[in-house]
């Protein structure tokens, strides 16, 4: 159990080794028994979603695409990683085991932000509004947009298959339409994404690496 920032709300997260920690608002006194029994339904439906959904980094494997590649390290003083699609693997080559996690991250980055650039500039027209600004983050979430217009993605998404990708990008831009979840939002995306419940269900059964459930 730990104190927040936020001097209202309880929240409840699951942590990446499922550990449930309880934020509780800064200065306030809470009934925390009382509190984990108002979410019990949701502390289950998370954790049973937690424990069934494929991990973007799960052991020796990361997911590319939708598909998953083996890594292969190979200890070297030279850093180095070639991905070989064809084979399903990952070269990393690195002589500390530890870095492997990093130099993932910096091909995600670079790759992500490839697809980034490519796909907003395709849909822009289609949804008939122009971002201010995009950019690929560290951020918990798969993408999120600002009042200002700003587009930020994880540097993440590319792990995902193609008709997820697109559909984070889509349901961002559509947010420069409608900045909500309103009904208004739902028509807007259901325009220029007919499947896009489909596409909502299937993205939920994909945690971004070493990311934390929030309610």
């Amino acid at each position: 159990m730990v104190r927040g920032g936020s001097r209202r709300y309880t929240y409840f997260r699951f942590k990446p080794d499922l550990t449930l920690e309880v934020v509780i608002p800064k200065g306030r006194k809470v009934d925390v028994d009382a509190a984990l029994r108002d979410k019990l339904p949701w502390i289950a439906k998370e954790y049973d979603r937690m424990t069934s959904a494929r991990m973007v980094l799960h052991g020796d494997q990361v997911m590319f695409g939708g598909s998953y590649l083996r890594i292969v390290h190979t200890p070297d003083t030279k850093e180095e990683l070639v991905p070989d699609l064809k084979a399903n693997e990952v070269h990393i080559r690195t002589s500390d085991r530890r870095r492997i996690k990093e130099l993932v991250r910096r091909w995600f980055l670079k790759e992500t932000s490839a697809y980034v650039v490519r796909k907003v500039a395709d849909f822009t027209p289609l949804v008939g509004a122009k971002p201010s600004r995009v950019d690929v983050r560290e951020i918990s979430k798969w993408g999120y947009c600002t009042r200002g217009g700003r587009l930020s993605f994880s540097w993440q998404l590319i792990a995902l298959p193609d008709r997820l990708r697109e559909y984070v990008v889509l349901h961002e831009l559509a947010h420069l339409v409608e900045f909500n979840h309103s009904p208004a939002f739902r028509r807007k995306l259901s325009a220029v994404c007919p499947d896009f419940r489909r596409r909502e269900r299937e993205l939920d059964s994909i945690l971004p690496y070493d990311r934390m459930a929030v309610l």
